[in-house]
């Protein structure tokens, strides 16, 4: 047994992450609210684990002083208090702050950047900014501002952080005392405190050189990956370009080649009807193969068409409508019932009726679709079952199409909706598939946010359920 899910989502909610990679010289809005929520999310776990610091310097503060971490009880409580009510400051300002000059996501991760910088900086100095490789994380905040902020405003972090370390180490070593007392004062300094002093200049100067050269490499990159995603974009945009041509020249020449064929099957039908004399058994019998093989090409000239048609109204605002659900299915079922009924195959059907908002020709092709492939792949002399659930506390409406026939393949389900394909199996019991049928069901569903799941079981059946959220109670249904 195999199952899957298809989900195309709602067409007027999709995001082109290609298209907005590139605006300007750093990100687009929507790219950094979503990353804006992701380092929130890294906050609380930092939080976290400076809650439990906290509780390790209460109990291990021996061994945090043998680690050259400063003994202090409560500035990790302090800096986690800071950091929970910035998040909560971040929070309100993405989900329910009016947007502004003021409240966009590029000044909101501004503040984060200063906020952890100041932070940082704290956690440096209790923890050891020359004693432990705690000054390595401002490197973090280096690529961050060079991968999110255009090359500008990422040195300007670049000179923060600078400004913060070197004021850090300038403070903690009492660096501006010794300059004045050896220059303005004439001071003798010990031998040893010199050696300190030029340690710490060291340092100094070794860890914000490489704050430099991250700054340059990531940056450099940042910039070369815009460019190519830049070009990548252009390149997309004449490849759909192209594909549009490709569709609207394929439609041309469908539309071509519809009318002859339509006037070839027309003089069949003249012949076959005796309007054009008597003819033999066997002219009647290669017209009648002509005439078949004519029919089946006029049904894939046709899905063409509506596959075209459908790829179209993509662009387009069609209007939606209150559907029901049963009168769909009755119709769809109507239609289906002589072609089920030449092999014996019986259609039955429980409806429990719904209203869904959908676009009413394309909720039609999505159940009349479906329903046909089941009785195509049906076995003969069996039935095809159409069953409808509504679950209204979910706000959740159900149509399931079980068959009794060949089933599909596990490897081949996943592939199901893509135009074209059709299994080794399928070509067996159906040699005049054109595979567009459920290419025409994908669009329809994706144009009208629809789920499908399919349950398959080969030589056994498949169930195809079609899933409609946001329903709403017929007339005269309880809610």
């Amino acid at each position: 047994m195999a199952e899957i899910n298809f989900s195309w989502g709602d067409r007027n909610h999709q995001f082109d992450i290609t298209a907005a990679r590139e605006k300007g010289h750093k990100l687009s809005n929507e790219i950094l609210v979503e990353n804006i929520r992701w380092f929130i999310i890294f906050r609380w776990a930092v939080v976290a684990g400076l809650i439990l610091l906290q509780i390790f310097f209460l109990t291990a503060s021996e061994t945090l002083a043998w680690l050259g971490v400063k003994e202090n009880q409560t500035w990790p409580l302090a800096i986690s208090i800071i950091l929970s009510g910035a998040n909560f400051v971040y929070i309100y300002a993405l989900d329910f702050g009016e947007p502004s000059r003021y409240n966009s996501p590029s000044v909101n991760l501004w503040a984060q950047i200063i906020v952890d910088l100041i932070c940082l900086s704290i956690v440096v100095h209790y923890v050891g900014s020359t004693a432990t490789p705690a000054p390595f994380f401002y490197i973090l905040h280096i690529a961050l501002a060079c991968i999110f902020f255009s090359a500008i405003e990422s040195l300007i972090v670049l000179v923060i952080v600078v400004m913060m370390y070197t004021t850090l180490l300038i403070s903690e070593s009492g660096m501006l005392i010794y300059v004045y007392q050896s220059i303005m004062v004439g001071a003798q300094v010990g031998p040893d405190e010199s050696l300190n002093k030029g340690r710490v200049l060291l340092w100094m100067a070794s860890l914000n050189s490489l704050f430099l050269i991250v700054w340059y490499v990531v940056s450099r990159l940042s910039i070369v990956v815009r460019a190519h995603e830049q070009h990548l974009k252009e390149a997309m945009e004449q490849v759909k370009q192209a594909q549009f041509n490709k569709d609207q020249y394929g439609m041309l020449v469908t539309h071509q080649l519809k009318a002859p064929l339509d006037a070839i099957r027309s003089k069949i039908n003249l012949i076959n009807g005796g309007y054009c004399g008597e003819v033999s058994a066997d002219i009647k019998e290669v017209l009648a193969r002509i005439d078949k093989r004519g029919a089946s090409m006029s049904r894939l000239i046709l899905d063409m068409l509506r596959l075209e048609r459908l790829k179209a109204s993509v662009h387009t605002q069609e209007r939606m409508e209150q559907i029901s659900m049963a009168a769909v299915i009755t119709k769809a079922i109507d239609k289906l019932e002589p072609v089920a009924s030449t092999r014996n195959i019986k259609l039955n059907h429980v409806t429990q009726d719904f209203l869904v908002a959908g676009i009413p020709d394309q909720i039609e092709i999505i159940l009349e679709n479906i329903i046909s492939n089941a009785v195509t792949y049906s076995l003969d002399h069996s039935s095809v079952e159409v069953i409808s659930t509504v679950n209204f506390e979910d706000n959740e409406g159900s149509i399931a199409i079980t068959d009794h026939g060949i089933g599909i393949e596990e490897k081949d389900l996943p592939n199901i909706f893509n135009e074209y394909f059709y299994s080794s199996r399928a070509v067996v019991h159906n040699s005049s598939s054109s595979g567009i049928g459920l290419s025409l069901v994908k669009i329809a569903a994706r144009n009208n946010n629809i789920k499908i799941r399919a349950l398959s079981v080969p030589n056994t059946g498949t169930t195809f359920t079609i899933v409609f959220h946001n329903i709403l109670p017929c007339s005269g249904q309880a809610d």
